[in-house]
């Protein structure tokens, strides 16, 4: 299966349209990893927090325990130093958790969402595209053989003259017409080829 055309103008135009195409790709997902990062690194807010919680209750915690021999109150003051500690830093250590996972998250959705999107338009508009003109291309591969029938050579050159635009004609021959009925069929052969981006074979195309 042929992937770019043969004929090297023809060629270099498809290849870059390609590397165009993967160019912004690349491009997409780096700007997606960017977004991902920029976004994540607000996560430090909520570890800021968790943090926080984590020492306020691990402190009330640690008085805990230094009160805990206090004669007849040790064991309560313990319990409600802990107690306070869980109910102020444990929830702030939990609503920091909660917001540093919300962050990363929200990160990662915007950078998919930053990568996918423009991506998907892109690949909506070339693939279709892409795919028509490899099967352009394969197909006129098969069905243009010229070789050296003559009567094959002359009907291919008939639909050259009789098909193609004047415009896509004109590089080749100034007058189609007058070729096709003086028997020059070299000229439409080759714009017929070129007009699929192949290069004809000698006996078609007078090497």
């Amino acid at each position: 299966m042929r992937l770019y055309p043969d004929l090297p103008g023809a060629r270099l135009r498809q290849v870059a349209i390609d590397l165009v195409v993967v160019l912004l790709i690349v491009l997409f997902a780096w700007l997606g990893m960017k977004v991902n990062n920029t976004v994540d690194d607000l996560a430090v807010l909520g570890r800021g927090v968790k943090d926080a919680g984590g020492a306020v209750q691990g402190s009330l915690s640690d008085a805990g325990n230094a009160v805990a021999g206090v004669p007849l109150v040790g064991g309560d003051l313990k319990s409600a130093l802990t107690d306070a500690g869980a109910a102020t830093g444990g929830n702030v250590q939990s609503a920091g958790s909660a917001g540093e996972k919300a962050v990363e998250q929200t990160a990662q959705l915007l950078g998919w969402i930053t990568f996918g999107i423009p991506t998907l338009l892109v690949l909506l508009g070339w693939l279709p595209w892409r795919l028509r003109r490899l099967r352009r291309l394969n197909a006129a591969a098969a069905v243009l053989k010229a070789g050296a029938d003559p009567e094959r050579r002359r009907l291919l050159a008939m639909r050259a003259a009789l098909a193609l635009p004047y415009g896509d004609l004109l590089p080749y021959t100034r007058d189609p017409i007058g070729d096709l009925a003086q028997e020059r069929y070299e000229p439409l052969l080759r714009a017929l080829y070129a007009d699929c981006g192949l290069r004809p074979p000698p006996a078609a195309g007078g090497s």
